[in-house]
C-alpha cells in the first residue's frame, strides 16, 4: 500500500481533537503519517496534542487564515502518495478501516471514496455515494474529505484548496479533478468515517455562502455549464418535485394541466 498521510486541523475544540486522535492512533492498521495543523487554540488543544504526541509525526500551533488555508499547510508538510483528513471531532468508522484500505490504495487510482455516517448532536445518518460520478451529482453533492483518499500529487499539478472559500473549496477540487480533469477514481463499498456534522459547513446560515462560491467555480471552469447550472436549480427545487409527483396520478394531472391553461390565456406566449 501506498504511504498514507492523515492529516487533523484543529481550532479550540480540544474534546473534538481527542476524539479525532484517539480514532486515527487506534487503527489496527499504523503504517501511515499523522499530522495535526493547530491554528493557535486557546482552550487546552496544545495539552491535548502534548499528551498523544509520540503518536504525531508532525504538529504545529500557529494562528492561520481559516480551514483551507490550515488543510493547506497540512498538504505541503505531508509525504504520502495518499491524504486523507480527520478534522476535530471526526473520526474513523471503527479501528479497522485502514486495515481494510491496505490493498485499495494502489496506483491504478487517484480518488477513492466511501461512505459515511453525518453525526449531528444525538442523531446519525448514513450517507452513500454512488460508483459513478457525474456533473449532475456535483450539483446538490459532494465527496466527503474525511473519506476520501487523494493522491497528494493532484493538488500539485492542479492546485491548493482556494483559500478565498469558506465553504466550498473541496467540493471545487472534486469537481475540477473529477469532471474537468478526468482522473481515474473508484468508489469503495465501505464506511470510512464519522463525519461530524455540526461544523461550519453545516451550519443553515452558510448555505448561501456555499452555492455563492459554487457558481463562482462554475463560471470560473465550466462558463458553458453556467446557465444549466441553473436550470438543474429550478429542477431541483420542491415545487418542481412535486410537480412531478402530481403527474404520477392521471386525475390531479389533469386538474392541474386545466388551470394552467386557464393561466397561460392571461399571460404572453411562451417563446421555445
Amino acid at each position: 500500500m501506498a504511504k498514507l498521510s492523515i492529516i487533523t486541523i484543529n481550532y479550540n475544540d480540544k474534546v473534538g481533537l481527542k476524539k479525532t486522535i484517539e480514532s486515527v492512533i487506534n487503527q489496527t492498521w499504523q503504517n501511515f503519517e499523522f499530522i495535526v495543523i493547530d491554528g493557535g487554540s486557546s482552550d487546552g488543544g496544545i495539552d491535548v496534542i502534548e499528551q498523544y504526541k509520540e503518536n504525531i509525526e508532525y504538529w504545529v500551533s500557529e494562528p492561520d487564515k481559516g480551514v483551507y488555508n490550515a488543510m493547506n499547510k497540512g498538504i505541503k508538510i505531508a509525504k504520502g502518495d495518499f491524504l486523507i483528513f480527520m478534522n476535530s471531532g471526526d473520526t474513523f468508522f471503527n479501528e479497522k478501516v485502514l486495515e481494510q484500505m491496505e490493498k485499495e490504495l494502489i496506483d491504478d487510482y487517484d480518488i477513492y471514496y466511501g461512505d459515511y455516517y453525518r453525526v449531528n448532536n444525538n442523531s446519525t445518518k448514513k450517507r452513500t455515494f454512488p460508483e459513478k460520478l457525474s456533473f449532475s451529482f456535483f450539483y446538490s453533492g459532494t465527496l466527503s474529505h474525511q473519506s476520501s483518499f487523494i493522491r497528494r500529487k493532484l493538488f500539485f499539478d492542479f492546485f491548493l484548496y482556494n483559500e478565498e472559500y469558506k465553504i466550498a473549496s473541496d467540493w471545487e477540487f472534486f469537481i475540477y479533478a473529477i469532471c474537468y480533469k478526468n482522473v481515474p477514481y473508484k468508489y469503495l463499498n465501505l464506511t470510512i468515517s464519522n463525519f461530524d456534522f455540526t461544523g461550519v459547513s453545516s451550519v443553515a446560515r452558510y448555505k448561501n455562502l456555499s452555492i455563492d462560491e459554487r457558481k463562482q467555480t462554475i463560471n470560473k471552469y465550466f462558463p458553458l455549464f453556467a446557465e444549466d447550472y441553473e436550470l438543474v436549480s429550478v429542477l431541483n427545487s420542491k415545487r418542481f418535485l412535486q410537480i412531478l409527483h402530481i403527474q404520477k396520478f392521471p386525475f390531479a394531472w389533469k386538474i392541474v394541466k386545466a388551470v394552467m391553461n386557464i393561466i397561460l390565456i392571461f399571460m404572453p406566449k411562451l417563446n421555445k
